[in-house]
């Protein structure tokens, strides 16, 4: 029996924006790996023919009517989620740099209760994923910050390769997640909501069409958000 088969209804979320290139042979992997799961594609705003492929491709998919960020199309599918009764959630970028292979990896980790979150890891292993230097030191900094606050060591804060139960996609519908970028400030908050967290190495390529939500000046903004995010986190009660 697979892993999942028979153990509760699995949902994968995909956020997309603009990626017709990709999400047809990422969904058709994706179905490959877990047939036993349902595909939902949440379309945040695109402009082009991502969402005619998806549908194409067999996804359920949910589309906003214009970009509202990743974490609020993250928000849909948890409410999708939600709403049908699914009880894990596996989430995967569009663009094609998660590795449907790791599916398996994720799911088993969370399906036998060993953690709420599981976040895969490009950094365990010996995977020699490299990142841009700025982006690196980043993910080192609040690496440090949530491996800090949490009492656990975390390699890839910015990871959004995960796995959810159930009770951790109750939490993150509340007004408190991020609707920009939900990372690291997003790991102190369900630590602190006395989440559990793993982390699994997984499988990542290389973005080859060399666009990140974290490009241009954006590294900025990243940087004073998320420390006034994580600051904010830490004053609530």
């Amino acid at each position: 029996m697979r892993v999942g088969e028979g153990q509760g209804k699995i949902l994968i979320v995909i956020p997309a924006f603009n990626e017709e290139g990709q999400i047809a042979s990422l969904i058709q992997r994706v179905r490959k790996e877990l047939p036993e799961a349902q595909v939902l594609v949440v379309n945040d705003g695109s402009i082009d023919q991502t969402e005619e492929k998806a549908i194409a491709s067999g996804a359920r998919v949910l589309s906003h009517p214009f970009n509202m960020g990743y974490g609020v199309a993250l928000q849909t599918g948890y409410k999708y989620a939600l709403k049908y009764d699914f009880d894990y959630v596996l989430q995967m970028d569009g663009d094609g740099q998660h590795d449907p292979r790791s599916l398996q990896v994720l799911l088993a980790e969370v399906r036998g209760g060993r953690a709420d979150v599981v976040i895969g890891s490009r950094f365990l292993g010996e995977r020699g994923y490299r990142v841009p230097l700025l982006r690196r030191m980043g993910m080192y900094l609040f690496g440090f910050i949530a491996s800090l606050l949490s009492g656990q060591k975390i390699t890839d804060p910015t990871s959004g390769y995960q796995a959810l139960s159930r009770r951790a996609v109750e939490f993150c519908v509340s007004d408190a997640f991020p609707g920009d970028y939900p990372d690291a400030d997003v790991l102190v908050m369900l630590h602190r909501a006395g989440l559990r967290i793993r982390e699994v190495p997984v499988g990542m390529h290389p973005n080859l069409k060399g666009r990140s939500m974290h490009s241009g000046l954006k590294p900025l903004y990243y940087v004073y958000k998320m420390l006034l995010s994580i600051t904010l986190n830490l004053l609530r009660k």
